[in-house]
């Protein structure tokens, strides 16, 4: 086997390819013969986003949620509060939004079970300057439980997963100023940078919305940068390609654990190729690498290349990732 053979091998068998998997199993109970629970235009976006979107008057609500693996949350209590926000505020930012207001349901085995999760949620909501409106608690259970929602806005122009385009180029944003959380596959440039540092990276987001740079976003999740690139591409019905050696890196770190890393600050994004330059000046400025990594084709395969050899990672019309395809859309509608 090849080393980029073996490479794709291991990224398919990622915990991270796996629980993105799962999610197609809850999308198919959420696909009634109606179809409005994958996209009703009346209510935003179709399902596989970053958020809910909810046309609000000149502009969209942004509705988010994410839930912890509870021994993340039992092995890493004060992380796995200030990950509440820091995920929370990417997915808004992904979107072309702006934070607003967060909420936390947390359980725990007593008060003092509770205080670190709510100490770093508290931390997060600082740093990233959103504040904590409420939620719901429990502290009469037998572990700690997390899950934590968000609440955002953005204006007319929506970066969605949904309008990647052929001919399109794909380009990656990520903060490579930070350090492992190990042993965790986190890549942490977040709870030592500058508050005022972290909300102006993320600011960059909804500018590039509303300046019209950019078409398409997703933020990089727990599936890693290939991971997130097939959902990004999975839902807008294409395909593509990525060269691995223009990834931006951080010095040190060997490819394939930086493909199954989950950056604090890091976003893929459909460009038009007349836009590249001016998007990668605006993250470049802020001192974040960001750089062409490949194309956006009409096809159904993603492939990878490390300059040697061309790879298939997914084909879709094989099997769906997460199945928030165009295909399952109008197969329920």
């Amino acid at each position: 086997m090849s080393g980029l053979s073996s490479l794709i091998a291991t990224l398919r068998a990622s915990p991270g390819f796996a629980h993105k998997r799962d999610i197609d199993a809850v999308v198919s109970a959420f696909a009634p013969a109606s179809g409005v629970a994958l996209g009703d235009d009346s209510m935003g976006v179709a399902l596989g986003d970053d958020c809910a979107a909810i046309p609000d008057g000149d502009g969209h609500l942004l509705f988010a949620a994410e839930g912890f693996v509870n021994g993340f949350v039992a092995a890493e209590p004060w992380f796995a509060g200030w990950c509440g926000v820091m995920v929370n505020v990417s997915d808004v930012a992904a979107m072309g939004g702006r934070p607003l207001a967060v909420v936390d349901a947390l359980w725990s085995n007593g008060a003092a079970d509770a205080q670190p999760i709510l100490d770093g949620l508290q931390a997060a909501a600082a740093a990233y300057g959103v504040p904590v409106v409420g939620g719901h608690s429990n502290t009469r259970n037998d572990r700690a439980q997390l899950a934590v929602a968000i609440l955002g806005r953005a204006g007319k122009r929506l970066l969605t997963s949904h309008d990647a385009r052929p001919g399109d180029r794909l380009m990656a944003a990520i903060d490579l100023r930070g350090r492992y959380h190990d042993p965790n596959p986190f890549f942490d440039a977040a709870t030592a940078a500058p508050p005022e540092r972290l909300r102006g990276d993320l600011a960059l987001l909804p500018e590039l919305a509303e300046d019209g740079l950019c078409r398409a976003a997703k933020d990089i999740s727990m599936a890693g940068l290939v991971g997130t690139a097939l959902m990004l591409l999975e839902c807008s019905g294409v395909g593509g390609a990525i060269d691995l050696r223009a990834i931006p890196r951080p010095d040190g770190v060997p490819l394939d654990r930086w493909l199954l890393s989950f950056p604090s600050f890091g976003f893929l994004l459909s460009v038009a190729p007349e836009n590249c330059a001016a998007v990668a000046a605006r993250f470049q400025a802020r001192g974040l690498g960001c750089a062409v990594i490949g194309t956006v084709e009409d096809a159904t395969t993603l492939t990878l290349t490390d300059g040697v050899e061309s790879l298939p990672v997914w084909d879709f019309a094989d099997s769906p990732l997460i199945g928030c395809g165009p295909r399952r859309r109008t197969a329920a509608s």
